[in-house]
């Protein structure tokens, strides 16, 4: 008895002096104490947490090296190997968490549309329910700050820039023509769906190294990586059909999207101006194929095509029967992108793109027919240092080549240009504290036809001056080569430059968004000719430049009025350039100094309907009255737009839709044109420059088939 109470004795001494205790206090940046951190070493059970003091005290059998972890929200987690007896009394300083929802985001010049963003000033679901926009991403981002509204263009003029200035990519590939083709004074649309799409990111200036070519803007495009389910969708339009299919598969999916589009119909309802002899048809279709590896790597394979077919006889002053203008064109376009995770936090995306585009156009008595094959091969890897500082750098080349064949009753012509670009670029992301970050690059471009190098830095700061504020700062040079119009005649030119500095405010809370942002922009090098347009006889130089400085305002709400939610943007635009055949500086006539956006939605529950009003306005652009003195020295009457639209959930997968672009059907002027001569009393006559219609009616039947049934193309409308 004596000898088992002597060996438990000694069992219980040697257990307890076999222990050691692990001790400390943890406290933030500031020196705050930590409640309720977790204390623990690494695969044990041994651990505890932290008082109201910051303290921490437990006991351990664990012997030799180990690891101590110490983790709390918002605080990086806290990893220290070595021997047990390093672990007592030791003073721990947690560092903020910068990857969490309430830290500082480097974000001038740019929005973010998208559910996955920590600031989204649009969500995707507004890209097709915006009144005005018709399904067209282009319309829904024309309601934002720092866009002008050009009714009868259509495409994206941003902050004093030409739309030539801004640059669309899809998975980080460029779209070399976003654009369908058009008339004069019959808007262009994005030639990519909206349901394709995950995510966009808008920048209207002060844009990431990592893209070029772009004097004012990037349009940044993300695809969908997987689809959530299988499901077909079907649409019936006044303008005409889309049919839409979804397959999933282990390892992969396949999306598919097609349409059919015929004005033909609409014409003979509500006519415009034109004399239509083949009114605008199209055909298109996309298509994307992803499939993922074991390894998390993604390929993805995106191609688009697109055939478009119009013929009509447009008003002119100077010709009594008006121009007869038609065209036929095709675009194919095919994007293919892998992405994938490597060790030692190493991250790789590949990509390779390819357009081929060709336009037969009849003007007047002329043929001409254009071809531009164009590629984009890309490489870029990141490196994540740590939550707080990553490093992206890579390397891309673009090949374009352009033809054209001008043919009319005395004469036949061939221009063309091959124009090849290699760019690389290098970009880092600091972040000192959850409250101050960084983001600093180069880039550096060598254009083989204009047989020239240029450096581009980047810089970007942001300080979070509150729990829901914050302000930004940026700075920036960017170069693009001259537009093809140039290049076809001449490839004596350098490339057009343009410095932006940003100023940015940003304040979120609760559904609720407010930005403020500066800007000003400093134009070098643009293209001047000497002729009323671009011709192969023109003289051309790079003797033009220009500034651009505005204010851009923008408020959404989603909390206020129960189901509602609504934005407003505000742009104030100064501008003035001399470039093209200007013969002194003056504001562009696609630049207005005032744009102002509202955009209302409202869902009726007991009508299981959603209603949405949009209001565009924008101050009188400038125009020159050749009887009077001065050049773009006079102004057009104020552009008015009210646009109307209603969804009605019939079933919860069957929507039937129904818009109404500028419901007033208020007569808008963009400017005029005037004769070549005199009349009989010496003065000029004129012709309002508008669009051909008033108003644009739309009404559309959209089915979706799934296994869920509660999606729909309105995303759960």
């Amino acid at each position: 008895m004596k000898t088992l109470s002597l060996l438990l004795c000694t069992l219980i001494q040697v257990s307890l002096f076999a222990q050691n205790t692990v001790s400390g206090k943890v406290i933030d940046h500031q020196g705050v104490p930590i409640i309720g951190a977790n204390v623990y070493l690494q695969g044990t059970y041994d651990g505890t947490a932290t008082n109201e003091d910051g303290q921490f005290s437990f006991e351990t059998n664990e012997k030799g090296e180990q690891t101590l972890l110490v983790s709390s929200i918002s605080f990086e987690t806290y990893s220290k190997t070595a021997d047990i007896s390093i672990f007592k009394n030791v003073f721990i300083k947690l560092k903020d968490d910068v990857n969490t929802l309430d830290a500082v985001t480097v974000n001038a010049g740019t929005f973010k549309v998208g559910d996955n963003a920590k600031v989204t000033a649009l969500k995707p679901l507004d890209i097709v329910t915006t009144a005005g926009a018709l399904g067209d991403f282009l319309g829904a981002l024309q309601t934002l700050p720092g866009t002008s509204n050009v009714a009868e263009d259509g495409r994206l003029f941003v902050r004093g820039g030409d739309a030539e200035e801004t640059q669309i990519f899809v998975d980080g590939m460029r779209v070399f023509t976003p654009y369908s083709p058009s008339a004069n004074n019959i808007p262009s649309r994005g030639r990519l769906s909206p349901f394709l799409f995950k995510g966009i990111t808008f920048s209207t200036g002060g844009y990431s190294a990592e893209y070029g070519q772009a004097l004012s803007s990037v349009l940044l495009l993300n695809s969908i990586d997987e689809p959530q389910e299988e499901k077909t969708e079907i649409s019936v339009m006044s303008v005409g059909v889309g049919l839409g299919n979804t397959q999933k598969w282990k390892k992969s999916s396949l999306s598919l999207n097609t349409s059919y589009i015929n004005l033909a119909p609409y014409q003979k309802l509500y006519s415009d101006t034109n004399e239509w002899h083949k009114p605008v048809e199209s055909i298109g279709g996309e298509a994307v194929y992803r499939y993922r590896f074991n390894n998390d790597g993604l390929l993805k394979v995106y191609g688009a095509y697109s055939s478009v077919n119009f013929d009509l006889t447009q008003e002119d002053i100077n010709e009594i029967d008006g121009v007869r203008f038609g065209l036929k064109n095709r675009n194919l376009y095919v994007n293919t992108s892998y992405k994938d995770f490597l060790e030692k936090d190493w991250s790789i995306a590949i990509g390779i793109s390819f357009a081929n585009d060709r336009s037969d156009l009849n003007f007047s008595s002329a043929d001409i027919t254009d071809v531009e094959n164009s590629a984009h091969f890309k490489v870029a890897l990141n490196k994540y240092f740590s939550s707080r500082y990553k490093l992206s750098f890579g390397t891309e080349y673009f090949i374009t080549n352009f033809t054209e064949n001008y043919n009319n009753d005395t004469i036949e012509n061939n221009y063309g240009f091959n124009n090849n670009i290699l760019s690389s670029f290098i970009e880092t992301d600091i972040f000192f504290s959850k409250k101050l970050a960084t983001k600093v690059g180069i880039r550096g471009d060598y254009a083989e036809l204009l047989q020239e190098f240029n450096l581009s830095p980047r810089i970007s700061l942001a300080y979070k001056s509150g729990a829901n504020s914050q302000f930004s700062l940026a700075y920036g040079e960017f170069f693009q080569n001259p537009k093809n119009e140039y290049l076809k005649f001449n490839a004596d030119f350098s490339a057009e430059n343009t410095s932006h500095w940003i100023a940015n405010y940003q304040y979120v809370k609760n559904k609720q968004i407010f930005r403020v942002e500066a800007y000003y922009k400093d134009y070098n090098d643009l293209v001047k000719y000497d002729t009323p347009l671009a011709l192969p006889t023109s003289n051309y130089s790079n003797l033009g430049n220009g500034y651009a400085k505005g204010l851009d305002v923008f408020w959404r709400d989603n909390k206020t009025i129960k189901n509602t939610e609504y934005w407003l943007s505000y742009s104030y635009l100064d501008t003035e350039r001399e470039y093209k055949n200007y013969p002194t500086k003056a504001t562009p006539n696609f630049a207005a100094k005032h744009n102002t956006s509202l955009v209302v939605k409202h869902w009726i529950e007991d009508w299981k309907s959603q209603t949405g009003l949009s209001y565009n306005f924008a101050s009188g652009r400038t125009y020159t009255d050749p009887s009077k003195e001065g050049f773009l020295t006079e102004q057009a009457k104020n552009f008015h737009s009210l646009n109307f639209n209603y969804a009605y959930l019939i079933s919860q997968q069957k929507i039937l839709y129904f818009s109404i672009s500028n419901v007033l059907g208020t007569q808008n002027v963009n400017g005029y044109q005037y004769s070549d001569q005199t009349n009989t009393k010496g003065l000029f006559d004129r012709r309002a420059i508008s669009l051909a219609a008033d108003r644009f009616f739309f009404v559309g039947f959209f089915w979706t088939i799934s296994d869920n049934k509660n999606d729909n193309q309105l995303d759960n409308l």
